[in-house]
Formats: C-alpha cells, sequence, structure tokens
C-alpha cells in the first residue's frame, strides 16, 4: 500500500516529468534521513513507474570510523532492498586543498562527479538527490544574504537535465516521520549539528527565528516564493533567447593580422568576442536588457559565477559613451564601445608582433597571418594605362625609386605614420585607425608594409600617397599579397594603387 509521502512524490514526479518508463536512476545515499527516505521513496515507487534504482555512496574521508559506519549502514541497506551500489572513497580534505576550494564545496564536487561516473558506467539515466522543500528555503534564504537576482531567488529546480529532486515535495519534518511510522534508522552526521557553516547557521537560528517570532510558515512561504521565481525566470529566458537573436553577433578568435570583427551569431566554436548592436538593444526592455548582458559576459568569459549586479551596470552604460571607451572585467575579459554598439571579448594574453624583411623580388611567407607577400619589378609597363584600371585591395604599383630602407611586413609599431596626399601631408597611423573606426582589437595584428616608420601599405584600406607611380617613375614594384595553401583572393589584376 503506498503510504501518504510516496504519493506526494509520485505526483510531483509526474508533474515535473522526472523520470520515465526504462529510466535507471542513480540516487545518492549517504546514510542521513532525508537519502535514506529518498531511497525508500523510490524503491516504492520503482514498480508503479517502471524505472530502475542504482545507489551511489561517497566516503569523504573526514570522519574516520564515522565515515566507515556510514558506509556499512548504506551497504546493508542496500542489499536488503535489492538495489546495486557503488562506493566511492575520496579524500576530500586533499581535493580541497590541490584545487583551492572550501571542504563543503571540494565535497559537492566530488559527489557530482561520483554521480557521473556512475552514469557513463553503469547506464544511469537520471540522477536523484535528496533536496527538499527546508532545503530550497534556507538557499533562497541564503542567495538573498548573499546578493542575488532573479535567478537565484528560484533557489533549487525540481529539474535540471538529468538532475532530478523527487523531495522537494516534502519537508523534513514528512521526511523523518515518514521513516519513524515505518521504524526505520539512518546515520547521523555530527557536522550537522554544529554552526561551522553558513547553511547550518541559517538551518539552526535564523530559519526557526522567523517561523517563531514572524510567521510559522515562513520556509512554505519561501518555497512558493521560488516556485514563483522560476517560472518568471522561465519567461525571461525566452524574452533574452529572441534579443540574443536580434542583437548580438559572434566573432571568433583570430591569428594576428587576420583579426576580423563580430561575426554571425551561433553557438559553435570558441567565443572570443560578441557585439551587441545599440539600436536593436535599447528597443528592450530593462529586465531583458541586463540578462542578456550577462549572458553575453558569461558567453565569453566561460562561466556566471562572479559576474555582479556593478558589472553588468558597467556595462549597459558603455552604450551613452563614446566609441573607444572600454572597461575591464573579471575573468581576463573587457567591454568597449564600439560604433555599432559594445563588444565584449576577451582579452588578447599573447599578442603577437612581428617583423619580416621582404624579398625583393621574391616571395616572402609571413606564418602569423598565413600569408604570403610577392613582389616583382614591373618590365615595360603603361603607366597611363595602368591609371585606367581599377584598383584592387591586394594588389598595388608603388614607385620604387622613392623608398628609402629595405621593405617590411609587420604589426605597428610607435611613430608609425602615412602621407595622405601629394602634398606630402602626414598622419600618424593611429590617427588614420580612429578616423576609420578600425575597432581597437584588430589594430594591434593589423599587417602593415612599412618602409621604416612609414607605412606605405596598409592592405585592405589604402597605400600612402608619397609612393604612388607617376610620369617620373622609373621602376615600378608590385608587391601581390595572398593566403597560403591556395587560398589566395580574386586579385589577380594590376592596378597603380591610390585607396585601398
Amino acid at each position: 500500500m503506498m503510504r501518504n509521502e510516496e504519493r506526494e512524490v509520485e505526483k510531483f514526479i509526474r508533474k515535473h516529468g522526472m523520470i520515465g518508463k526504462g529510466d535507471v536512476v542513480v540516487a545518492g545515499v549517504s546514510g542521513g534521513a532525508d537519502s535514506v527516505c529518498l531511497l525508500f521513496v523510490l524503491c516504492g515507487l520503482r514498480r508503479e513507474l517502471g524505472f530502475s534504482v542504482r545507489a551511489c555512496h561517497v566516503n569523504h574521508g573526514l570522519r574516520g570510523a564515522e565515515a566507515d559506519a556510514d558506509e556499512e549502514y548504506v551497504r546493508r541497506l542496500c542489499r536488503d532492498l535489492g538495489v546495486p551500489c557503488r562506493f566511492f572513497h575520496e579524500d576530500v580534505e586533499w581535493i580541497a586543498r590541490k584545487r583551492k576550494q572550501s571542504p563543503e564545496e571540494a565535497g559537492r564536487m566530488v559527489r557530482r562527479e561520483a554521480f557521473l561516473t556512475m552514469c557513463r558506467e553503469d547506464g544511469g539515466t537520471k540522477i536523484a538527490t535528496a533536496h527538499h522543500r527546508d532545503d530550497n528555503a534556507e538557499t533562497v534564504l541564503l542567495n538573498m544574504a548573499r546578493g542575488t537576482g532573479l535567478k537565484g531567488l528560484g533557489g533549487i529546480r525540481p529539474v535540471t537535465g538529468k538532475w532530478i529532486r523527487p523531495l522537494l515535495a516534502l519537508t523534513r519534518e514528512q521526511t523523518e516521520g515518514y521513516l519513524r511510522r515505518r521504524g526505520i534508522t539512518w546515520c547521523e552526521d555530527a557536522t550537522n549539528s554544529g554552526d561551522e557553516y553558513t547553511r547550518n547557521r541559517i538551518r539552526h537560528n535564523i530559519l526557526p527565528a522567523l517561523e517563531t517570532q514572524v510567521n510559522r510558515r515562513t520556509a512554505a512561504h519561501l518555497d512558493d516564493l521560488s516556485r514563483q521565481a522560476q517560472e518568471i525566470w522561465d519567461y525571461l529566458e525566452q524574452g533574452v533567447d529572441l534579443a540574443w537573436e536580434k542583437c548580438v553577433k559572434k566573432g571568433q578568435s583570430t591569428r594576428p593580422g587576420m583579426c576580423t570583427g563580430a561575426g554571425a551569431g551561433g553557438n559553435t566554436g570558441e567565443t572570443r568576442a560578441l557585439e551587441i548592436d545599440k539600436g536593436m538593444f535599447e528597443q528592450e526592455m530593462p529586465a531583458v536588457r541586463t540578462q542578456l548582458l550577462r549572458r553575453c559576459l558569461a558567453q565569453v568569459r566561460g562561466r556566471e559565477r562572479d559576474i555582479g549586479t556593478a558589472h553588468v551596470n558597467a556595462v549597459a552604460e558603455l552604450f551613452g559613451k563614446q566609441p573607444g571607451r572600454r572597461i575591464d572585467l573579471p575573468g581576463e575579459i573587457r567591454a568597449e564601445r564600439t560604433c555599432a554598439g559594445v563588444c565584449i571579448r576577451k582579452k588578447e594574453e599573447n599578442r603577437t608582433d612581428f617583423e619580416i624583411p621582404l624579398c625583393i623580388p621574391g616571395e616572402t611567407a609571413v606564418p602569423e597571418t598565413g600569408q604570403r607577400i610577392i613582389c616583382r619589378f614591373v618590365e615595360n609597363a603603361d603607366i597611363q594605362a595602368a591609371s585606367l584600371i581599377p584598383q584592387k585591395s591586394y594588389t598595388k604599383w608603388f614607385d620604387y625609386d622613392i623608398i628609402k630602407y629595405s621593405l617590411s611586413a609587420r604589426t605597428r609599431q610607435s611613430g608609425d605614420y602615412l602621407v595622405i596626399d601629394e602634398n606630402g601631408s602626414r598622419q600618424k597611423l593611429k590617427a588614420f585607425f580612429v578616423n576609420e573606426k578600425i575597432p581597437r582589437e584588430k589594430r594591434d595584428c593589423m599587417l602593415l608594409i612599412a618602409d621604416g616608420a612609414h607605412i606605405i601599405w596598409i592592405p585592405g584600406h589604402r597605400m600612402s600617397g608619397a609612393y604612388h607611380i607617376s610620369s617620373r617613375t622609373e621602376k615600378i614594384l608590385e608587391i601581390k599579397i595572398t593566403e597560403e595553401e591556395g587560398n589566395g583572393r580574386d586579385d589577380q589584376g594590376i592596378g597603380p594603387g591610390r585607396e585601398g
């Protein structure tokens, strides 16, 4: 005969689609009241719902003989219930030191790893943990005290991927009452009775004070609040998904000299840069804008942890500033105001500066950009006719007699300049980049052709006005840039080159 608690859990499982017929549920069983209740309830429902149960026990190596006794208890319990069980032994104290984590955090991680190991090796399809309603209320309070947003108010979700929490249908009083009525004993962990851990202080002091001095149903109300927050959060996430498609473009990490702006959106490859369109972004509701920025920061950083409200607000403020303004954020990421909006990207940790002398005539490989530079002298050129040929971006003619030093292919250096007209007017390379609105992240990796500090050509943009061929030109140098391994541009025509 099914007991009341089992009926409540069964309804909860069906409501949230936690377990299907044929599932193999890996249950975490420490030997404490909550996990023992979980194991018995699952065993009571397995025939009704058509799933099987496996148990997972982790000995953390922290409590000596006590922990060994817990393990032996779980071993007997699983044998009596006919439940296969695997036992994992970990030195959590050593792992915590190695990973620079608290023992509590390290313990959570090793349990998680053990559960996932059983899924891989024992055919587990679901992982059940023994969190109940009071755990959820404690989590909401803890999140609020530490500082949280809407997501944190959601507390513990009933289902997260393959992770399920069937006992969220019950309170702590119900789980222990279920065991007592059935005459089932459990193990007591002495560390749970002290106030060393923050969660224990909330459990023993703060939540009871709220229930005795404010409202006896505080835990129930916090649990209800979390369910409402989860529903609102899910609705908000749908809005953020739509906004992402409209506002965000994705860029990839690039080799020096081959930098590209943010390209088409998508979720494949390493996310090194995301650009948020200002016009589209400002059409969204404030709540969507805030979460969109948080998601962008997390995507580039690789995780959401340690991204606070102050960081999100600082990025939001960039939309109202001039292009070029930027801020550095935790996790080696940078946000910068661009002409289109705001770009969030990884800082380039290993900028590669290079300078390679050009073989004239001949071919020069530029490994840093994956390009080849082909130089040749043009014989018997018709300069007048050449001026009528449409210019090409990656092939240029230069007046070789004007060149003072040996030419090189390189990245930018301090003091670089180019001549912008035939009168010899100079412009600093940095000023050219600013005027042409070339993003800051591209400037350090752009390929330049240089004659000392004089930049004679910025491929794809313009050449210096000082090197244009004329009727007085005696020797013409053609420089052509192609990709390595036959990936050259369709740029075989010749041109005297003005801008571009």
